[in-house]
């Protein structure tokens, strides 16, 4: 095998996209901040049993395991930001209020989560911690709209969901549960992927039974709302759930959401509820939330809240939040030209040097050619120069001969 190949899934990152993926990361951590969130940066490993704790948990599957030979303990490679934001928030900050973390770096997976799917995603995101209120879930989807406009993706579908509502079945009705000897997980793939034909299968027999009535109507509960549409999806779950409080306690939730007079603010968003997007179940359990934009079939963002995040490390938080994917976010930019740079001679004259040093303080990009290399290609597009006239260094507009 060639020494130059990358594993698989695996890519380096020219210049061209790590420059349009770096000016996108510095403009989404410039937004966030604006918002109050503040950056931190957690480690690249941890120790295994601290990595999978509490909402990391999902991912043993994904994440990359290796032996410290320092301590001999199991360390992992983190697959997921979250839980690690999630443990700063809890066991590190111990703030009593509100705090508002954001982050960005690169994670690692064990396996792609799709055919074309890179093992080493790119994460940005945000974290909302100690509030329980639906305001902050309004503030974490606004603050996700923004970046998806500050990427310039266009027009955006915000699918809205409730984690709540399957877990509130399971115990409203624990009697046909047993019955059923329901296997869960399977469940919630029946739901996710949305089987009618197995869901049929499995539960057409007791169609006349609260439970499964309830679960084959969920695949059907999604639509847009707002506007023209009104709240007809969740006026339609109204009437085909059954009538228990925390069904009808998440119903409300998701309707105060939609509801907001925020969404006049964007335009370009389209809100819908879809109650069988359970994706994240094993750790979302309230409001959650996936962006989607015409042409793309996967989300470009994800997100949600996760209640009694930081158990694990002491101290149970209300937490919501969402995390983009830098790489494909960048993907979608729009081409644009060189950053425009200063084409300099190489000379060790001091003069030249000290010009050199001010035009840089200045914030420009000066480029020294080396001898023998004056025609070659680069990333920046020198449209000045330096010239020696008269005896001094001066800047000049770049003479091209044809």
């Amino acid at each position: 095998m060639a020494r130059w190949l990358l594993p698989e899934n695996i890519a380096d990152v020219l210049p061209s996209e790590a420059r349009r993926i770096e000016n996108l990361r510095r403009a989404l951590l410039d937004l966030f901040r604006r918002f109050g969130y503040e950056l931190v940066i957690p480690p690249l490993i941890e120790h295994l049993d601290s990595l999978l704790t509490g909402s990391g948990r999902e991912l043993g599957r994904t994440t990359f395991q290796l032996v410290d030979q320092l301590s001999g303990r199991t360390l992992g490679v983190r697959a997921d930001m979250t839980p690690q934001v999630a443990r700063i928030d809890a066991h590190l900050l111990n703030r009593a209020g509100v705090t508002r973390l954001c982050y960005s770096g690169s994670a690692l997976h064990a396996r792609p989560s799709g055919i074309f799917a890179s093992r080493e995603p790119l994460q940005i995101g945000a974290e909302l911690f100690g509030h329980a209120g639906i305001e902050a879930d309004l503030e974490i989807v606004e603050l996700m709209v923004r970046a998806l406009s500050v990427a310039q993706v266009g027009s955006v579908r915000i699918d809205l969901c409730h984690m709540g509502i399957v877990p509130a079945l399971l115990e409203a009705f624990p009697d046909e549960v047993r019955a059923l000897d329901l296997d869960v997980e399977a469940l919630y793939l029946l739901l996710l992927s949305k089987d009618q034909p197995g869901l049929l299968e499995r539960f057409g027999e007791r169609r006349g039974e609260p439970f499964a009535r309830a679960i084959l109507a969920l695949p059907a509960l999604y639509g847009t709302v707002g506007g023209a549409h009104g709240f007809a999806v969740l006026k339609a779950a109204r009437e085909v759930l059954p009538a228990v409080p925390a069904i009808h306690g998440a119903l409300d939730e998701l309707e105060r959401l939609c509801a907001s007079p925020t969404w006049s603010r964007f335009p370009e968003v389209t809100l819908s509820v879809d109650l069988a997007d359970l994706r994240g179940y094993r750790y979302h359990n309230g409001v959650s939330f996936a962006a989607y934009v015409s042409g793309r079939p996967d989300a470009l963002g994800r997100g949600g809240r996760y209640d009694g995040v930081g158990r694990a490390f002491g101290r149970s938080r209300a937490a919501t939040g969402f995390s983009l994917e830098l790489r494909e976010l960048a993907s979608m930019l729009p081409a644009v030209d060189p950053d425009p740079a200063i084409r300099a001679p190489w000379s060790d004259d001091p003069a030249l040097a000290a010009l050199i040093s001010l035009l840089r303080d200045a914030g420009e990009v000066v480029v020294q050619v080396l001898p023998g290399h004056e025609d070659e290609q680069q990333e920046f597009a020198c449209d000045r120069e330096i010239v020696l006239r008269q005896g001094s260094w001066q800047l000049s507009p770049l003479e091209r001969t044809t």
